[in-house]
């Protein structure tokens, strides 16, 4: 693999400020990289490789103009983007057939401040439908494989982006995750993922968007090939000034809950063995490691469930047709024959979307109940703690597989539920050539320290691993 596409964004500004490399060499060594893994594996659904090419170009002369000290953190560092963020002149359709047309006129507010930080982007990349399902597939742009293996999934819902990064085709990328759609990409993908506490990045302009409380369960951030670029683009991204630094912390003062395999929720063994290893590697570094039992990981799917019922005034049918409801049943019956305009997981949210209104005792109190399972797990954690788990049960299960088993992503959706910071650390390949890793999460305004997890983990364990072959 060319050595361009290894290296952090962090190092490329660097390199492209210092002179070393041109913005135009970066860019062209990524389009190139695009060029040769997408056909494979369907991640960039629509690029802007000309506009990539002229701002590279404009980058450079900027440089030769004005010197390295007046230019912006990411000046002419490549990227991509998570389709159902606005990025002006791109499309924006989230995987939805009704929205097949839709272009955005101007930039999402993450997208903006990447942007005006420098960043380059390459294209968008593709979703789930509406951004619901944790396989990346729809009816308007297809199935993304992974680059690793093109029959196992990418995750989602921010699977383009997991996949793209993972393969080597880009830096760094843009997702949103309301129940685990940045981690479970970057995991499955072999990347680093973090989804940032609470209401600390810019939701506006991605569609669709979480409201009311369950706004700040949904989080915008970063994927990307080296933790070093994590803490960077979070300051980018954020929406004020962001507590603490990675490089600051004291890990004699910090206490590892180690959320390990639970009765009601079997975790891979290779996964537990990654875990303990990171764990471990933690202890070393002076932190104090306690076993942690939650058997609400029983009941969290429930409880994440209904607070995603609250989190918009449009019906998710309605949100199917771009406004106009589809009609579920008729919607199921061409699904059966093949003529769908959707894909089945959607479906089948749709047909359980009424009992939220049927049944509005068992929602609030199963709101009251999330409530209740946030406070007691931010109680336990404390300012100075850490949470490791498994960010799935499994490496990257077949296409397919996730359908059999839909309400398996307890591990990530605890951390939107309770609006922590949390962050996926890749630990190497298992022995079926798959990604292993782990989760790491802190209670709201502890990003650095889960994001100085990461770059411990890396520096122990090496990160990233590019997939073998074309990818």
């Amino acid at each position: 693999m060319n050595p361009l596409l290894t290296q952090s964004a962090t190092a490329l500004a660097a390199r492209i400020r210092a002179g070393e490399l041109s913005s135009r060499d970066v860019v062209e060594a990524h389009i190139a990289r695009v060029r040769a893994v997408n056909p494979r594996i369907n991640a960039v659904v629509a690029d802007r490789f000309v506009s990539a090419r002229r701002e590279a170009d404009a980058a450079d002369e900027r440089l030769r103009r004005e010197g390295p000290d007046r230019l912006p953190p990411l000046h002419g560092v490549p990227c991509t983007v998570k389709e159902c963020f606005a990025l002006a002149g791109m499309p924006q359709t989230s995987g939805i057939v009704a929205r097949r047309g839709i272009v955005a006129d101007r930039d999402a507010d993450a997208v903006a401040r990447l942007r005006a930080a420098g960043a380059i982007p390459l294209g968008v990349t593709n979703t789930s439908e509406a951004c619901m399902w944790m396989e990346t597939v729809n009816r308007v742009y297809g199935r993304t494989n992974n680059p690793y293996d093109p029959r196992r999934t990418v995750g989602g819902s921010s699977g383009g982006e997991g996949a793209i990064v993972g393969a080597g085709g880009s830096p760094f990328g843009l997702g949103s995750d309301i129940g685990g759609s940045i981690r479970m990409p970057a995991f499955f993908n072999g990347v680093f993922g973090h989804k940032p506490s609470g209401g600390l990045v810019s939701n506006a302009g991605q569609f669709p968007v979480a409201q009311g409380d369950a706004a700040r369960c949904l989080g915008t951030g970063p994927l990307a090939r080296r933790a070093e670029d994590l803490w960077p683009l979070l300051q980018v991204l954020a929406d004020a000034p962001v507590a603490g630094s990675p490089a600051d912390v004291d890990w004699s003062a910090v206490t590892v809950h180690d959320l390990a395999a639970h009765e009601v929720l079997p975790v891979h063994r290779e996964l537990r063995e990654v875990q303990q290893r990171a764990v471990a590697h933690l202890a070393s570094l002076g932190a104090r490691v306690v076993p942690a039992n939650l058997p609400e990981l029983r009941r969290v799917f429930d409880l994440w469930s209904a607070m995603l019922s609250m989190a918009g005034d449009e019906s998710f049918t309605s949100l199917l047709g771009n406004g106009t409801p589809i009609r579920v049943r008729r919607q199921l019956a061409a699904w059966a024959l093949g003529r769908s305009a959707h894909t089945l997981p959607v479906l089948g949210l749709a047909v359980l979307e009424p009992l939220g209104t049927k049944l509005p005792k068992r929602t609030q109190r199963l709101l009251a109940q999330g409530r209740e399972l946030r406070d007691r797990l931010t109680s336990l954690v404390g300012p100075g703690g850490l949470i490791v788990a498994p960010p799935f049960y499994a490496p990257a299960p077949r296409h397919f597989e996730p359908l059999l088993r839909p309400f398996r992503i307890a591990f990530t959706a605890l951390f939107n539920l309770t609006e922590f910071a949390a962050t996926s650390v890749p630990l190497g390949l298992g022995r079926a050539g798959l990604p292993l890793g782990v989760q790491v999460a802190g209670v709201p305004g502890s990003d650095h320290l889960t994001i100085a997890a990461a770059a411990a983990l890396e520096a122990r364990f090496g990160g990233w691993v590019p997939p073998p072959g074309r990818g």
